[in-house]
């Protein structure tokens, strides 16, 4: 495991098979290579053991190391198949498969997971299966038992080796002297084994109902994989076949557990009809089988029918759909149940209908049953023998049984005692060893003291050293030596795995039977009854689509079959002959053997072929084993033999017993799980004898023996392999040096040179802290578990570290060592085991570069704790001391406890180590130990109960801090090599023998005193602190309170250095204090030795000190720094916001005037102008700049030197000083034969010409370049130099002129010159306040959105306020001008115009304005339209009056400036208490609407409110503030309109009160006509009874429809006597008819009145005959003198005399 070499073992390549869907799934997965290469415990270095995080699969083919990953770290999610980061689908589109392995309805997953499971165990070799096996059963994960091969035409494989190394406890529920925690295997374990299997189509999971089997219906876990959970559904592909076990194990609790004892549930994959094999041996090898029956066809009639011998079996549950019973297993067995199965009654279960849970429950009940009556127990080992007749493969093939039966060769002898077995055949381990130590420490001792060696002693060593030359190799390791000599690494690694389960296996027997188990009975497989042969677990199909596709099945039964059937039959015949009935069984289990089955393992079993599973690649992992060498008693057959085992546990008469018993009996009956023997073997115990054997030849040199020089190199060889090297014996206390120095001598020859630099890991816990399976869990690695044999020692494991890791580790190998038996009870209780526990502590903790602390809840706390903090003490005080780190595994207050006292002593030791190369940073830098919590499975006392769901990713976080911790020791101490290991570890065990220590080995006052006063000094530490703390804040406030425009560089530095020189002098004083507690606490304490230590407490004081001194002294900075950063950065947002608020309003009048709304680009190309121009401008802190000249130069001399162009470095001087304007093209950039060449073509100049063009080309090139960079908001960077010079080159090349070097060269210098200037004001515009300047930077995404907001709230203001003061205030405005302007006008016309004064005097004036105007028209319309014609007349003169009146100016300018100012107020008045708080505009709007109403006597027009045009959220004031402005504009705007020439007629039609309608009521009369002519009445009285008119009209100018009176044209002369008389009589007829009307006949032929009437007639006479299309008027001649004055005289007659 430790150690990948690319050396392979040798196998036999497999050739990959193509074309099927098996092979294109793997391939999917990039499992190919596996075929021919599988994968191998080793490769676990790369997948797990230096991984630090649980990546996601991003593809398919990263399933199966995350599989395995997340399976290392017993993950829940280890079986998934989704694929997550980029996409899920696969890239291969060309696959045959039916449907892509993409396509998922479930998401991201792409494949089944039961393929995925199937596919890892396929890949890999059987050692990674049993890992993988272990593993999956801690996770209560089903495990394969027969696994499918990829090519269908050859026989599954049975997997027998795997389970051989799951190993658990349970408690049985009987009731007797065995009643206890039993502990076994899963391969040789007799337990009932209950088969599943599916016959048909089934709508319901199998699977899901199997975890309600197996956990219970109210918290089922998923053991078995099924379509219900993600990526079920998808079409399985390659586990069709697979035969799945789940175990599962009784607690003792009988109101929890569901069966009484132990049980194995089978679970076979797709339809047992296209599997006969795998059905077939389910049904022999199973105490139960339940089948799953669908629509039952006649293949599967013909199935069921052919098994007859095992029909009292079996349980048939009916879920078919089909209402015919033709085709449903009910109908089926009730027409022929005894002639075709002969089912037992009861034995069919009805499904349809039910439910998951239901169905489960039903078969729980089932089970039970059988559990109660006679069924008998199986174990796979047997099932395995039934496989291999049945013509299936078994993985244990010949060279695992040779390596097994060498095993039992080796450990022959064991059953009569592990003591006796040690005495006899590993005699090194004995007294004389121990004894020899002793006497070496003993001389040790004396050699310090500077005494001479007693004389007795080295009578007693020499004595001792005599009986030991007569020691010869036993017959037992000389075996063992030999099975490692093997050249055939699968047949080592085999070997060496099952030595180690066949010892743990044994240790098991003797635990489970202490008493009264007979001694034979510890030799042979425990449980191990067989009844009818171990069932093997079927997981049922889930999914529909593996049936659509029928196999065609031979109801004939091969001849072949037949005889292996009848083969198997005789044998099941013959174990029901020789087995007693279960009532009447003894109370211990009994051993039957039965038939033996003849069959060499050339004819029946297959041999298995593992190409890289030796123990050159795993060797740290226990390998496959075979059933017929567990019996080391008896003689190896050639054939494979059954054994079956009946206990009392199945009894009917215990079961009852259980049934019966209480809870509380049943717990109380519970003993405590098994306590480790001392006396037990394991293989450490060999190669520690192993070892001694080696060492024995330097010791005395005449005892070598056989083959003891090559042990070194076989050491080597399990050491790179994984199999840990002993360096201490813990029993006896000693250190094989000369075994050792050979061992690494080896390991170095083999290595590179360069491979080694090492670092050292060490775990230290006491015995039962399970130091083994905590470095296990981290790396991968398989140490002694001296948990339960007791094993003492110090082990050592080398990881080749991979090249990510050695440069910052600083090492090329990782060396794990770890402590087992600390702290445990010894072999000889007569030897002090303190002393050997503080020796093995203080050699551990001595070699370690890094500590893990290992901490679980002790059973004698004071001696456990003090044996690692005197070690720690001890190693202090020779001058090292490693890096601490404390993993803790579980939360309990005595665990808790511990690990604070050990990391505040780790801390307090760590403080004074000396470091090679500390940098500054790091100088007061407090070495903490880090604490991890790891809640670990190893503390679950069976694999029954859930792992910590948090376990994963403690062990990575643990493994993180570890990984750090040896970064970390790359500057403290230098890597030291093998050999200087060796040395290391010889100078410290020198030291340990003479007890070179202040502090004893058998000391224990120490170290709880010095934890003691650890602690105590933890508390004045934090005092010290805190009193610190305290000053701090007062600096601190200090600091903040000076004024922020004093802080210029002078008064920044002395308030900072006076502030420091305080702090000084404030630690030095807190300093003293905790001295003086030191001094009193020393001298108050007698059990400490005080001078010992007080250097490290002293020490410790001067680093609490400087450390805190250190961190005041940056805070003070940082304070002082922060404060000055703070104001200069408020003062660049003062300068920035005041740059904004201009540009801000710039823009809000752009978009205001241009009515466009600017878009953010706009708006973020404005703000950059802004933030370029205070960037630039604003006034930095000056720090250092850099000399970019120097920076150009040193660019340019590297890019010659990497051209070849050394020769002109000189012209490098040139670069900062002045030169020539231009650049100039000489002769000499040309070549001597390209002068020649063109000295006849003017001489030269045309290559001079077109050089120069290309010269000033790449010169504009640059100067464009230069100023894009210089406009960036970013520091100078030498990657511009270098673009500019690729520039050239690349510019040079492409052009095609013959020039020598030179030209490139001079361009270059002239180029870097004329940039330097440039460049060097970008550099000094940034290198400035840097930090501060970083902070603007990164905030000017937040400064760019706030000037967005800002002018999107004003513009959004401005138009809001726009949109009221068009729609509510410039109406309101408006309306308070005009309304009272029309009464004005009318008062003002009244007073100047006496027409107007009454209706009279109006008509009077109209007609002097008629006969004035002399126009026909006018005539017309005053006859035809009276009151249009009226109206027209006071409209005209309103007009001219207001044309000439100077008053409507200042009347509207008075209104406008009222009305404005009551705005205002009622805008003041609602703006108070809002300053600057957010509002919705819309209700402060209407509050200033009506307060403006009432202050203001105005009327607003409100109902433009309504909607969401004005309900915006903003700043009451800067609204008001827009609000206002706007205001003002339209008052300017108004008052400017009303100074300039106004439209009187569009004036007039704005008032709302006109003034020519008020006017025209005034004169218009009643609007009562005159019956005769028409005319309107003049009676100005209000309510008058009788009209009158002083100016009548002359009927003859008005048409006849217009007169009542019939005329004629002679009616108008008035001459003739009789037309007068007449005319009278009509008269005196019409007041007569119209009596309310004053008609006088005066008034009609007065000659006063009628010539105004007459001069019109003269005047119009043929126009009035036109128009009413007459004849003219005969007019007499006498009419025709009267004058217009004369008529106007006439009419001023009339109106004077009415």
């Amino acid at each position: 495991m430790s150690v990948k070499l690319n050396k392979r073992l040798s196998s036999k390549k497999k050739k990959f098979p193509k074309d099927n869907a098996q092979a294109e799934v793997l391939q999917k997965l990039g499992l190919e290579a596996c075929w021919t290469t599988p994968l191998d415990t080793a490769s676990m270095l790369d997948i797990s053991t230096w991984t630090l995080e649980d990546c996601a699969p991003g593809e398919p083919k990263d399933l199966p190391k995350a599989f395995l990953r997340r399976l290392w770290l017993l993950s829940r999610d280890a079986r998934s198949s989704c694929c997550q980061p980029q996409n899920a689908t696969t890239k291969d589109d060309d696959t045959p498969l039916g449907t892509k392995l993409s396509d998922s309805a479930e998401g991201q997953c792409v494949i089944n997971p039961v393929d995925l499971v199937t596919a890892l165990f396929m890949s890999a070799d059987t050692f990674l299966q049993q890992e993988m096996t272990v593993r999956m059963v801690q996770c209560q994960f089903a495990v394969p038992l027969v696994l499918p091969n990829i090519d269908p035409e050859e026989p599954s494989r049975f997997l027998l080796w795997p389970s051989r190394a799951v190993v658990s406890q349970w408690t049985p529920h009987f009731l007797d002297e065995n009643s206890r925690v039993q502990e076994g295997d899963l391969a040789s374990t007799g337990m009932p084994v209950v088969s599943c299997v599916k016959l048909g189509r089934c709508s319901i999971s199998k699977s899901k109902v199997l975890n309600h089997v197996l956990s219970g219906l109210t918290s089922c876990s998923d053991t078995f994989l099924h379509r219900g959970m993600e990526g079920g559904q998808l079409p399985r592909r390659l586990s069709n076949g697979l035969v799945e076990m789940g175990w599962y194990l009784p607690t003792g609790d009988i109101t929890r557990d569901i069966f009484s004892v132990p049980v194995v549930i089978s679970n076979l994959r797709g339809d047992a009809s296209t599997h006969e094999k795998c059905f077939s041996l389910l049904c022999h090898a199973s105490s139960a089988v339940v089948v799953f029956c669908g629509d039952l066809r006649e293949k599967e009639k013909q199935l069921l029918s052919s098994y007859k011998e095992v029909a009292s079996k079996l349980i048939l549950i009916d879920l078919s759909d089909s209402e015919s019973s033709e085709y449903r297993v009910v109908g089926f067995v009730g027409q022929s149940l005894d002639e075709h199965v002969g089912l037992p009654e009861g034995s069919v279960l009805r499904g349809k209908g039910l439910s998951d849970e239901e169905l489960a429950d039903k078969l729980c009940e089932k089970l039970k049953n059988l559990l109660s009556d006679n069924i008998k127990f199986v174990t796979l080992e047997a099932a395995a023998n039934l496989a291999a007749a049945k013509g299936l493969n078994v993985d244990e093939g010949p060279v695992c049984k040779k390596a097994m039966a060498t095993v039992e060769e080796v450990l022959k002898g064991l059953d009569e005692g592990s003591v006796e077995f040690r005495q006899k055949q590993l005699p090194l381990q004995g007294p004389l060893w121990s004894k020899l130590a002793e006497l070496e420490k003993e001389e040790s001792k004396d050699k310090k003291e500077e005494k001479e060696i007693d004389p007795q002693l080295q009578k007693e060593r020499k004595d001792l050293l005599a009986q030991l030359s007569n020691y010869k190799m036993t017959p037992a390791m000389k075996i063992f030596t030999d099975a490692l000599f093997t050249t055939n690494k699968v047949e080592r690694t085999y070997f060496l795995s099952w030595i180690k389960l066949r010892l743990q296996q044994m240790q098991r027997k003797k635990q489970n039977y202490p008493r009264n188990a007979a001694p034979a009975l510890l030799d042979k497989p425990q449980n191990g009854a067989i009844d009818d042969l171990g069932d093997s677990d079927s997981f049922c199909t889930d999914s529909f689509e593996e049936e659509a596709e029928e196999q065609p099945m031979n109801p004939e039964v091969s001849e072949q079959q037949c005889e292996t059937d009848q083969e198997i039959q005789h044998i099941l015949q013959c174990a029901e002959e020789t087995t007693e009935p279960l009532s009447e069984q003894k109370e211990h289990a009994k051993t039957v053997t039965v038939q033996k089955l003849n069959m060499t393992s050339d004819e029946k079993v297959h041999e298995e072929t593992i190409p890289n599973g030796s123990l050159e690649e795993h060797p740290s992992h226990p390998k496959e084993v075979s059933s017929s060498t567990l019996m080391p008693d008896e003689k190896q057959q050639d054939g494979t033999q059954l054994t079956v085992t009946m206990t009392d546990a199945t009894s009917p008469a215990k079961q009852q017993m259980c049934c019966d018993a209480s809870p509380e009996n049943q717990v109380a009956s519970s003993p405590q799980p098994f306590e480790p023997d001392p006396s037990t073997l394991g293989l450490e115990h060999f190669l520690r004898e192993m070892g001694l054997i080696f060492e024995l030849t330097h010791v005395s040199p005449g005892s070598g023996c056989h083959n003891v020089l090559r042990l070194p190199s076989i050491a080597t060889d399990l050491l790179l392999y994984g199999i840990p090297l002993e360096l201490m014996d813990g029993d006896a206390s000693n250190i094989p040096f000369s075994w050792l120095s050979c061992v690494f001598a080896e390991l170095k020859r083999r290595l590179p040179q360069e491979l080694s630099r090492t670092r050292v890991l060490t775990n230290l816990g006491v015995h039962d802290a399970r130091n083994a399976e905590v470095l296990s869990a981290l790396f991968g690695v398989k140490f002694p578990e001296g948990r339960k044999r007791s094993s003492r020692g110090v082990y050592m494991v080398a990881l080749c570290v991979p090249d990510n890791l050695r440069n910052e580790m600083e090492c090329d190998f990782l060396l794990l060592i770890d402590v087992e038996g600390l702290c445990s009870i010894p072999l000889d209780n007569k030897r002090n085991i303190a002393i050997q526990d503080n020796e093995m502590a203080t050699v551990a903790t001595g070699l370690s570069d890094v500590l893990l602390e290992n901490v679980f809840t002790p059973s004698e706390f004071d001696t456990n704790f003090s044996v690692i903090v005197n070690a720690l003490l001890r190693i202090k005080e020779r001058g090292s001391m490693p890096i601490c780190h404390l993993v803790v595994q579980d939360e309990g207050i005595s665990s808790v406890l511990q690990a604070s006292l050990l990391q505040r002593v780790s801390d307090m030791l760590q403080a004074e180590t000396g470091d090679r190369a500390t940098s500054t940073a790091n100088k007061h830098e407090k070495p903490t130990s880090c604490r991890t919590c790891v809640k670990g499975p190893w503390s679950n006392t069976s694999m029954s109960e859930p792992v910590e769901t948090q376990y994963g990713k403690s062990v990575l976080k643990l493994k993180e801090n570890l990984f750090e911790a040896l970064k970390k020791c790359a500057p403290k101490t230098e890597a030291t090599g093998l050999s200087e290991f060796i040395i290391r570890l010889s100078t410290l065990w020198d030291a340990v023998k003479a007890e070179s220590f202040t502090v004893g080995l058998q000391n224990t006052d120490t170290a709880l005193a010095f934890s003691l006063l650890c602690t105590e000094f933890s508390h004045w530490e934090d005092i010290f602190i805190g009193n610190m703390e305290t000053w701090l804040m007062g600096a601190a406030k200090k600091i903040l309170a000076t004024n922020s425009n004093a802080l210029d560089a002078a008064t920044h530095n002395e308030l900072l250095n006076e502030l420091k020189n305080e702090a000084r002098e404030e630690a030095n004083t807190e300093e003293n204090k905790v001295k003086k507690k030191l001094e009193a606490y020393l001298t108050k304490d007698d059990k400490m030795n005080t001078e010992a230590f007080r250097s490290i407490l002293l020490s410790n004081v001067e680093s609490l000190k400087d450390r805190v001194t250190e961190v005041i002294l940056q805070k003070l900075s940082a304070v002082c720094e922060s404060h000055c950063s703070t104001t200069q950065l408020k003062k660049f947002e003062a300068v920035l916001a005041k740059k904004q608020e201009s540009k801000l309003n710039a823009l809000v009048e752009k978009s205001k005037s241009t009515k466009i709304l600017l878009q953010d680009a706009d708006l973020e190309e404005e703000f950059d102008s802004v933030w370029s121009e205070v960037l630039s401008n604003f006034d930095f802190r000056p720090s250092e700049k850099d000399d970019i000249t120097a920076r150009v130069t040193d660019i340019l001399r590297q890019n010659l030197t990497s051209r070849d162009l050394q020769k002109h470095i000189k012209k490098l001087e040139v670069i900062g000083q002045p030169q020539p304007s231009g650049f100039q093209v000489y002769d000499e950039h040309f070549g001597y034969r390209s002068r020649l060449k063109h000295m006849f073509e003017d001489n030269n100049r045309i290559q001079r010409m077109e050089a120069q063009q290309l010269a000033s080309k790449i010169i504009d090139e640059c100067n464009q370049f230069v100023a894009h960079k210089c406009s960036l908001l970013a520091d100078f960077s030498d990657r511009y130099i270098t673009e500019i010079l690729e520039n050239v080159e690349k510019a040079v090349k492409q052009k095609s002129l013959e020039i020598r070097s030179a030209f490139e060269v001079d361009l270059k210098v002239y180029l870097c010159n004329a940039v330097c200037q440039d460049f060097q004001k970008l550099h000094d515009r940034y290198a400035k306040d840097k930090e501060l300047l970083t902070c603007i930077t990164e905030g000017k995404s937040k400064y760019l959105a706030m000037f967005i907001y800002y002018f999107r709230k004003r513009d959004q203001c401005q138009r809001v306020a726009e949109s009221f003061i068009a729609m509510v205030i410039k109406p309101t405005v408006l309306n308070y001008i005009n309304s009272p302007l029309g009464m004005h006008i009318v008062e003002e016309i009244r007073d100047k115009v006496l027409q107007f004064q009454s209706p009279r005097a109006f008509h009077q004036n109209l007609l002097e304005e008629l006969i004035k105007e002399d126009r026909f028209e006018s005539f017309l319309e005053y006859l035809g339209s009276y009151d249009n014609f009226r109206m027209r007349k006071i409209q005209n003169t309103v007009i001219a009056h207001l044309s000439e009146s100077t008053n409507l100016g200042k009347w509207r300018q008075q209104r406008l400036g009222e009305i404005v100012g009551n705005i205002s107020a009622a805008v003041s008045d609602t703006a108070d208490g809002t300053n600057g708080l957010l509002s919705d505009t819309k209700p402060l709007l209407e509050r200033v609407c009506l307060t403006l109403e009432r202050n203001g006597d105005v009327n607003v027009s409100r109902d433009s409110l309504t909607g969401p045009l004005f309900s915006i959220t903003t700043e009451w004031d800067c609204f008001v503030k827009c609000l206002m402005e706007l205001l003002a504009t339209l008052r300017l705007n108004l008052a400017q309109e009303f100074s300039q020439k106004t439209d009187i007629p569009q004036l007039l039609d704005c008032l709302p009160i006109k003034p020519q309608h008020i006017l025209f009521n005034r004169v218009r009369g009643c609007d009562s006509h005159c019956p005769l002519c028409g005319t309107l009445c003049e009676e100005a009285e209000v309510g008058h009874q009788v009209h009158s008119a002083t100016f009548h009209r002359p009927i003859g100018m008005l048409p006849y429809e217009s007169c009542g009176l019939t005329r004629s044209p002679t009616s108008i002369t008035g001459v003739n006597p009789r037309v007068e008389k007449d005319t009278q009589d009509v008269c005196q007829d019409l007041c007569s008819l119209y009596p309310n009307w004053n008609i006088s006949t005066d008034e009609h032929n007065s000659q006063k009145t009628t010539n105004y009437w007459r001069y019109v007639l003269v005047r119009f006479n043929r126009k009035f005959a036109e128009e009413f299309k007459q004849k003219p008027a005969r007019i007499p001649e006498e009419w025709r003198t009267i004058t217009q004055q004369e008529a106007i005289d006439s009419l001023r007659m009339v109106f004077l005399s009415g």
